[in-house]
C-alpha cells in the first residue's frame, strides 16, 4: 500500500470539524495498510500505522504566522514572508518523500497560514508531491473573509486552479461554487462526502460490532429480525422460507434469529438442524446467532445486544402460530421498528391490529416477501436509511472515494 500524509494546520486530539474528518480518515487508511503520515501545527494523533509529524510553522496560530497575517490583512506582503515560506518547504519536503501523496485540507483555498499555501505550491510546480486539495472553506466566497483578500501573490493562489492537484468537496453544491471560484468546469473537482460511524452512532455493544462485520449485517438489504428461541411454535421455517422468496428482488436481504434452541424439549435440538437443512437447501441468508460463539461455543445474546439488534434491523419479522403476548412487538414499537408479524389474536392486541403488517403464519412466504418488498419500495424512512448505510458509512467512503483517489495520484498509479 502507499504511503499517504495528511496536512492540516492542527490535528486530532484538537476538536473540530476537519479534525475529526483527519482522525477518521487517518484510521481508515491505517486499518487498510496505508502508512499514514500526519503534518500538523499542533495536536499529535498517533496509532498502530500512522505517524505524527509536529511542524510548529504549520499552525496557523504560530506568532510568525500570525505576525505575518496581520500585515497581510492590510494587503502588504512581509519582508519575512519569503523566507518563512522556505522554511516550511524545506521542512516539509524529507516528509514528502516518504508520503508522495498528500491529503492538503483547506490549505490551498484558505488563507489561515499562507507562507504554508505558498510552500505547498512551489512543491507541487517542482513535482514534489502529488497534491488532493480537500477544500471545506473558500476565503474568496466568504464575506468574512473577503476584506482581508487582495489582488496578487500570495492571495491569488486561493482563488487559482493548481496544477497536477486534485480538488475535493464536500457536496454538489460546495463543488458548483469552486467551479466557479477557479473558473474550471465542476468536473474537474471530486465529491467526496463525509462519513458516519453506524457503531459508535447507535453506542453498539462489543458483542454486536463483532456479529455486525462477521456476518455483514450493515450490508443486508433489508435485514430481518427473528427474536425467539428455536422452537417449532415460533414457526422459524417460514422465515427462512419468506426470506429465500425475498431474496429473489433483493438478493442482500438478510434474516437474524436471536435465540437458542429452547430448553424444555429435546426435540428442539432436531428442529433447529431442520431449519440449518432448509436454510442451505433454498440457499437463504438467515443467521442463527447461538451458532456464533467464539471458538465454536453456543452463543446466548444478553440484553444490550438484543436491544442493540433491533436497532440494526430495518423489520421484526414474527411468524409463531401461537403467542400469549408477542413482547417483541412492543420492543419494535419501541425502537420504532416496522413490524411484520402473525395475524394473532394478542399481536392485534399489542399492536392495536393496525400498526404492523400482520400475515397469515400458515399463509404463501412469497406473497409475504411480496409485501415486505413492497414496503421497502415505498417506505422513505427504510429508503434513507439504506441510502446512508449504503453511501455514507466511513467503510464506503474509504472503499467508494478515498482510496481510489489516493491510487490516481500515486506515482505507483
Amino acid at each position: 500500500m502507499d504511503s499517504v500524509a495528511i496536512l492540516h494546520y492542527a490535528a486530532p486530539p484538537i476538536l473540530g470539524g476537519v479534525e475529526s474528518t483527519i482522525a477518521r480518515h487517518a484510521r481508515l487508511l491505517a486499518r487498510s495498510g496505508h502508512q499514514v503520515h500526519i503534518i500538523a501545527g499542533r495536536g499529535g494523533m498517533e496509532g498502530e500505522g500512522i505517524t505524527f509529524h509536529h511542524l510548529p510553522l504549520v499552525d496557523s496560530r504560530h506568532p510568525e504566522i500570525l505576525e505575518i497575517a496581520a500585515q497581510l490583512r492590510e494587503g502588504l506582503v512581509p519582508p519575512q514572508f519569503a523566507a518563512v515560506q522556505e522554511r516550511i518547504a524545506a521542512q516539509l519536503r524529507p516528509i514528502f518523500r516518504q508520503a508522495p501523496v498528500v491529503i492538503a485540507h483547506n490549505v490551498v483555498t484558505l488563507h489561515k497560514n499562507l507562507p504554508l499555501t505558498a510552500a505547498l505550491h512551489r512543491l507541487v510546480r517542482e513535482d514534489a508531491v502529488r497534491l488532493i486539495a480537500w477544500c471545506h472553506d473558500f476565503a474568496w466566497q466568504d464575506a468574512l473573509y473577503i476584506p482581508e483578500m487582495h489582488a496578487g501573490f500570495p492571495w491569488d493562489l486561493l482563488r487559482t486552479p493548481w496544477e497536477k492537484t486534485r480538488y475535493v468537496v464536500v457536496s454538489t453544491p460546495r463543488r458548483e461554487k469552486l467551479a466557479a471560484l477557479l473558473r474550471v468546469p465542476a468536473k474537474r473537482i471530486r465529491v467526496v462526502p463525509p462519513g458516519i460511524d453506524a457503531a459508535a452512532f447507535l453506542k453498539l455493544e462489543p458483542l454486536t460490532r463483532r456479529l455486525m462485520a462477521e456476518l455483514s449485517l450493515l450490508e443486508a438489504e433489508p435485514l430481518m429480525l427473528l427474536p425467539a428461541r428455536i422452537t417449532r411454535r415460533k414457526n422459524i421455517e417460514l422465515g427462512v422460507r419468506i426470506t429465500a422468496a425475498l431474496q429473489k428482488s433483493h438478493p442482500d436481504a438478510a434474516l437474524v434469529v436471536t435465540g437458542p434452541p429452547g430448553p424444555h424439549n429435546p426435540a428442539n435440538r432436531a428442529y433447529l438442524e431442520e431449519l440449518l437443512a432448509l436454510r442451505d437447501s433454498l440457499g437463504a441468508r438467515v443467521h442463527s446467532l447461538y451458532q456464533h460463539g467464539e471458538d465454536g461455543a453456543p452463543l446466548h445474546i444478553p440484553d444490550p445486544v438484543l436491544a442493540d439488534l433491533y436497532r440494526l434491523a430495518d423489520l421484526l419479522l414474527f411468524p409463531s402460530l401461537r403467542e400469549g403476548f408477542g413482547i417483541p412487538i412492543l420492543e419494535a414499537g419501541l425502537t420504532r421498528l416496522p413490524v411484520f408479524a402473525a395475524d394473532l389474536p394478542p399481536i392485534r392486541e399489542s399492536s392495536a391490529g393496525h400498526a404492523a403488517h400482520l400475515f397469515d403464519p400458515r399463509g404463501d412466504a412469497e406473497e409475504i416477501a411480496r409485501r415486505i418488498a413492497r414496503f421497502t419500495e415505498e417506505d422513505t424512512a427504510y429508503r434513507l436509511r439504506r441510502r446512508v448505510l449504503r453511501h455514507y458509512r466511513w467503510e464506503a467512503i474509504l472503499k467508494e472515494h478515498l482510496v481510489p483517489l489516493i491510487k490516481e495520484a500515486s506515482p505507483h498509479g
